[in-house]
């Protein structure tokens, strides 16, 4: 789910398309062309270029295929697509990079925009930016889906596609539809491989991610295309549901393409994969939930399940837009409060917070990162605990401890050392309610019982929780003081 609104010359890039055990598709040239001028997306309210940053634009033009499997898609996410058709297509990428080269961290996060609003948005680049910039990395948004470009059904029409948006910039893009996305990605990461539109950086990894919509179809990519494509080194497949998009390209309910309601990720993963599911994934919110989808961890496989996260929170619908890194700790304790209003819709009861979804977050890019180059896998982490559920047909629930918060999982202070109950469930008569979970603020009777010296007592018992996620690489060291700054504000915030 994502919802906002808005937002030199270069040799041809050869692309061979090879597949191992079927007939290579014919080869195909995918040509980059530079774009002057301000991008067509939103990233920030805030100026990249004074952070160091180069945010350019270009065009992608080439032919892409469709996909088909064989045989009816199982729930095993064990796939063999072959090529099916081809078309011309012409869209759009965005590149933000750092203008020193000598900052550049090697690796290069290459993400399928989420077109739920109707418009193309950097969903993971919101919630994760800080630490995308803090730490080198390139950045490139593919604009993969049809509705992003041309228009079309979308879950939420508040947005523009980017032909209506500006048609005299691009009014040349054209987009054959979904079931070519998978291939005008696969091209998409081939050309940042090739390095054309990186000014000159060389990558030395590229891993694809995306959140929501964008993991549906990234699952589907992992299952399906990966083993044929061989283009990207690792994958943070960021909030997925239970489902996953067809190649025919329907996005959320593959079911309605004859794909069962819950994939698990194919068993011989080719790369790394790390992915992150919220409370609401793993419960699902009008969709099936990640909880049916569930396979244990292997050599490519991480999973992490964070207790007290909400599929879309406070952070995504404000804190993203402003936080540069400079801001201070009094404006982001601001974020992280109870709000019932949004950019994106009200709720009758306030949205989670968003801090255990926006800082690992951080740590999951970092994680995986890590993991590519020095080829050791994140430590496995328990699943969140379900009382209920756990397979198709089954309704979930989570097993919850004395202060109503989830059990297992990934733990941070936030839910071990709580001022408020965070969930992912939501208001369920608010779309937007429903994906972005709850906050509930402890009475002071409760945060007495809690915490009986004070501030003090509080402070004392977060910091050691917070050090205990640190340790566990759950969140960035870089993070810390930030978030006892917060901590010590929020504390004595009343409601």
């Amino acid at each position: 789910m994502l919802i906002w609104i808005r937002g030199a010359a270069l040799a041809a890039v050869l692309v061979l398309v090879q597949f191992g055990g079927i007939s290579p598709a014919v080869a195909q040239t995918a040509t980059i062309s530079a774009v002057a001028g301000k991008p067509n997306l939103l990233l920030a309210t805030y100026d990249l270029g004074k952070l160091g940053y180069v945010v350019e634009e270009f065009f992608l033009t080439g032919t892409a295929q469709s996909y088909r499997l064989p045989d009816s898609p199982t729930a095993d996410g064990n796939w063999s697509a072959v090529a099916d058709k081809s078309a011309p297509f012409v869209t759009r990428v965005v590149v933000v990079r750092p203008r020193d080269a000598a900052k550049f961290n090697g690796t290069v996060l290459v993400e399928w925009l989420n077109v739920t609003s109707g418009q193309d948005g950097a969903a993971t680049w919101m919630v994760g930016h800080r630490e995308i910039l803090r730490r080198g990395y390139a950045y490139v948004a593919v604009s993969a889906q049809i509705v992003g470009v041309e228009g079309g059904n979308a879950v939420m029409a508040q947005g523009v596609p980017l032909k209506k948006a500006d048609p005299k910039r691009y009014g040349g893009l054209a987009h054959p539809g979904d079931a070519y996305s998978f291939d005008m990605f696969t091209q998409a990461g081939r050309a940042v491989r090739a390095g054309g539109m990186l000014g000159g950086l060389k990558p030395e990894r590229v891993t694809a991610i995306g959140e929501s919509q964008s993991a549906a179809f990234l699952t589907t990519y992992v299952n399906a295309i990966d083993p044929l494509a061989r283009v990207y080194d690792g994958f943070f497949v960021h909030s997925r549901f239970g489902s996953s998009a067809s190649l025919a390209g329907t996005p959320m309910r593959g079911a309605e393409a004859g794909y069962p309601d819950h994939v698990r990720f194919r068993r011989n993963l080719r790369v790394p994969v790390l992915t992150l599911i919220t409370e609401t994934d793993l419960l699902g919110a009008r969709l099936g939930g990640y909880h049916a989808s569930r396979r244990m961890d292997d050599r490519h496989l991480r999973v992490w399940e964070v207790a007290g996260t909400a599929h879309a929170d406070n952070y995504l619908f404000a804190g993203a837009f402003i936080d540069d890194g400079s801001r201070s700790a009094a404006e982001l304790a601001r974020v992280f409060r109870p709000m019932t209003t949004s950019m994106a819709g009200s709720s009758k009861v306030p949205f989670n917070t968003g801090q255990p979804h926006h800082y690992t977050v951080q740590a999951a890019l970092a994680g995986l990162d890590n993991w590519l180059r020095t080829g050791r896998a994140p430590v496995s982490v328990r699943s969140l605990r379900l009382a209920t559920g756990g397979r198709p047909g089954v309704t979930p629930s989570l097993a919850k401890g004395a202060n109503g918060m989830a059990l297992g999982g990934v733990r941070t202070p936030w839910v071990d050392v709580p001022i408020a109950r965070l969930s992912g469930e939501g208001d369920p008569a608010s779309f937007i309610g429903m994906l972005a979970g709850s906050t509930a603020p402890f009475d002071q009777a409760t945060l007495a019982r809690l915490y009986p010296g004070g501030k003090a007592d509080y402070m004392a018992k977060f910091t050691r929780a917070l050090d205990r996620a640190i340790r566990a690489k759950h969140i960035v060291a870089d993070d810390r003081q930030e978030i006892l700054d917060v901590a010590a504000i929020n504390f004595d915030w009343k409601p």
